[in-house]
């Protein structure tokens, strides 16, 4: 089995090197988690013996006309190649709705690849080629037919989880966060409840990135979505994205006896106008303390 596993780590180091010359400039490839690369170096010269944490990198595809960016989101599972990468693409330039088509015609377009074949350079070539229809396409590159200034959405998502321990985990929820300008919260422990608000497609990428390619009993339980003309700053609960703590029973390092305390989260949510969510998450009336 590990030399299957290396035989396929092979590759995907072979295609990112690839890339890194197809991409020579400063910011046009950036690692997830550097650690991991050299990680994935080490397992392949015999170095160490731990299986690596699957790589993760981001592409920025320059579009020449319209002059737009769009960035190539890539999570590599260990099967990769011979199972597909997780693939997300998204621009600025590009409105919700053909940010959407142009994902699932990526896919859709993986999708018809011989199975086991390199794709991420492949997925590159067709973003270039392909991207400028969703560009000119997007209400974000066209008038308003009553020339109205274009409305923005405004989302507060709230997940679910069994639990939230990894510190690599944990990293990777605080990095995406502040990478999309995301505030709210990360509440460690059993249960785990993450809210993130912000932009809606900043919300829908950071559920993306942090629920692919393999975390498990994890849910969207309840999304509020409201329109705004500005950047929805007036709308936010939350001032930062706070790695929010509560005294807990049981001990931490016992991960199965670590259970987050409910009176203080629901006093938490009351305090910040999100009473209604406690009942949506946990099924369960939530009464505050007289305290």
């Amino acid at each position: 089995m590990s030399s299957i596993i290396k035989e396929r780590l092979e590759l995907q180091m072979a295609e990112l090197e690839m890339l890194f010359s197809m991409f020579p400039d400063k910011g046009e490839i950036t690692l997830q988690d550097e650690n991991n690369f050299l990680n994935a170096q080490k397992y392949l010269n015999n170095t160490s013996e731990n299986l690596p944490h699957i790589i993760e990198y981001s592409v920025a595809v320059t579009i020449d006309e319209p002059k737009a960016r769009v960035n190539l989101q890539v999570a590599l599972p260990h099967d990769y190649p011979q199972v597909p990468p997780h693939l997300f693409a998204r621009s600025s330039a590009i409105d919700r709705q053909q940010q959407l088509q142009l994902n699932k015609d990526l896919t859709s377009y993986i999708a018809s690849l011989e199975p086991g074949e390199l794709c991420v350079c492949a997925a590159v070539q067709w973003l270039r080629d392909n991207s400028i229809s969703y560009l000119q396409n997007s209400k974000l590159h066209c008038e308003c037919a009553k020339g109205e200034l274009l409305k923005t959405l405004f989302s507060r998502m709230w997940i679910y989880s069994h639990h939230i321990y990894r510190q690599e985990l944990r990293k990777k929820i605080f990095d995406s966060a502040k990478k999309l300008n995301l505030t709210g919260f990360c509440l460690t422990g059993k249960p785990g409840i993450i809210c993130v608000e912000g932009v809606k497609e900043n919300c829908e990428e950071f559920w993306h990135v942090i629920r692919y390619p393999n975390w498990k009993h994890i849910s969207c339980k309840h999304v509020e979505n409201r329109e705004t003309d500005g950047n929805g700053d007036n709308l936010r609960l939350f001032q930062t994205f706070e790695d929010l703590q509560f005294q807990a029973h049981g001990d931490y390092g016992l991960r199965n006896d670590y259970h987050m305390d409910l009176g203080q989260f629901l006093e938490f949510l009351k305090g910040h106008q999100s009473e209604h969510v406690f009942q949506i998450l946990f099924g369960i009336e939530g009464k505050c303390s007289d305290n």
